[in-house]
């Protein structure tokens, strides 16, 4: 650790990444501040006799006055308070910073606007199953400073990160996976632009001696192929690829030699946009040094993520998928994909500033869905969304009206082998607390369903 004593530190938002922080300062001699928007938020009372703490909406004031800012992910990094303070001197880093100078194994990095943690829990499983000294850790599993005292030069850790996470990392993982990248977090990047750039920083500083792992069926993503100076892998759903792909009804590998690793019909996890995941976790489980056999055994026994197409229950013939997770156009698209039968889809929340035009094309175009029921804040724009695009299915308009009125109405409407799609491809925070509560409310009113 880095000597922090009589240093003045800054933590930016607490929660689970505030207190990782917070230990790991502990005990450092380190003056300590903890700092967040919420006024009513509720710190552990030895925490309080450690630190001082600052809560509200001017949480940001007088930042100069620190030695060291940690920033929390859901900060923006440029705010004007934190970019005048560094301004003046002040060292702006994060626990994910900290975490790369300090770690002594190898880093598998993931990033993308969705499949991160279907991806890195994955790369983890099989590593596992290979026999590695493997962690899981970023934005699932657990804090990355916590795990530190824990690792030595054989160890390897999986990182799901996020663009909050990136935008201003100066180190790239030894291992780079990059999976789809389209628009998300508008809400919280100044432009695409800097959204782009952000992920980047996950490939930029790779050398010679670290690998990226590309998805090749996607431009945006393509494009970091060109940054840093690692060897180049991808993966593909679509074509031939030296790497790991999809093709012919086969999962191959294909790095130094063909390997035929089986059947994509025997994989558990729904929707081909999931074969981009399997890839592209076969791929750098691969590389981080998995045998075959345990890259097989697990890709085909693996039934994915809580509120990732997860099949809730089927009840009266009709089928009921939670897919809260989905918080873009895209991923419903996808998850719309991944169906042949007539689809109520449950969809609305709060606004990201997100487009729901290429959304409503698709439902128009695949023709499966024949309901639409809207809920939350953003229902009118998505409305006049799928008017435009000329939609002819049903559309229930709920507003703000609890889960139970939700799924009882997509009861009503969902024909016998149908199937209700909870994928709302907004945020979730006018009606629920996060996309977890949200699948929660959701997995709960449909197992309580009598019909």
């Amino acid at each position: 650790m880095g000597n922090y004593k009589g240093k003045r530190i800054a933590i930016l938002g607490w929660g689970i990444n505030g207190s990782d922080v917070f230990n790991f300062l502990s005990g450092s001699g380190a003056e300590i501040s903890i700092l967040d928007r919420n006024p009513g938020l509720l710190i552990d009372g030895k925490v309080k006799e450690q630190a001082n703490i600052v809560l509200g909406d001017n949480y940001l004031e007088g930042l100069d006055k620190y030695d060291i800012i940690f920033r929390a992910p859901a900060v923006y990094r440029y705010s004007p308070e934190i970019v005048a303070a560094e301004k003046r001197g002040v060292v702006v880093t994060s626990a994910i910073k900290v975490f790369f100078e300090l770690c002594k194994g190898m880093i598998i990095g993931v990033t993308g606007t969705k499949g991160k943690g279907t991806t890195c829990t994955l790369i983890y499983e099989i590593l596992k199953e290979s026999g590695k000294n493997v962690f899981l850790a970023g934005n699932i599993g657990k804090p990355v400073l916590e795990l530190l005292p824990s690792l030595d030069e054989k160890s390897v850790v999986v990182l799901e990160l996020s663009s909050f996470q990136l935008i201003d990392l100066e180190r790239s993982p030894h291992v780079a996976v990059v999976l789809n990248i389209t628009l998300d977090h508008m809400d919280w990047h100044r432009d695409e632009e800097e959204y782009i750039k952000a992920k980047k920083n996950i490939v930029r500083y790779q050398s010679e001696d670290d690998y990226s792992v590309v998805n090749s069926d996607y431009q945006k993503s393509m494009n970091f192929a060109s940054e840093g100076k690692s060897h180049k892998l991808f993966f593909s759903r679509y074509k031939r690829v030296r790497g790991c792909y999809a093709k012919d009804g086969k999962l191959i590998l294909n790095i130094g030699e063909v390997v035929n690793l089986g059947d994509l019909s025997n994989l558990l996890l729904r929707g081909r946009h999931n074969w981009e995941n399997v890839c592209a976790s076969c791929c750098a489980s691969f590389i981080a040094g998995a045998d075959l056999d345990s890259i097989k055994k697990v890709v085909f026994s693996f039934k994915g993520l809580e509120h990732r197409l997860e099949l809730v229950r089927e009840v009266g013939g009709i089928k009921f998928y939670n897919d809260s997770f989905s918080t873009n156009p895209q991923t419903t698209m996808a998850a719309v994909a991944s169906f042949e039968e007539p689809i109520t889809l449950i969809l609305g929340g709060s606004d990201k500033g997100l487009s729901y035009d290429e959304l409503s094309q698709e439902i128009v175009k695949v023709g499966r869905v024949r309901n639409v029921i809207l809920m939350g804040k953003i229902s009118d724009i998505i409305f006049e969304s799928l008017l435009k695009a000329g939609y002819r299915g049903k559309v229930i308009e709920t507003g703000v009206s609890g889960m139970r009125e939700i799924v009882k109405t997509s009861v009503k409407v969902t024909p016998k082998g149908g199937v209700v799609l909870l994928s709302p491809a907004t945020a979730s925070f006018d009606m629920f607390s996060d996309y977890k509560d949200r699948g929660n409310s959701f997995k709960r009113e449909v197992m309580l369903l009598k019909i």
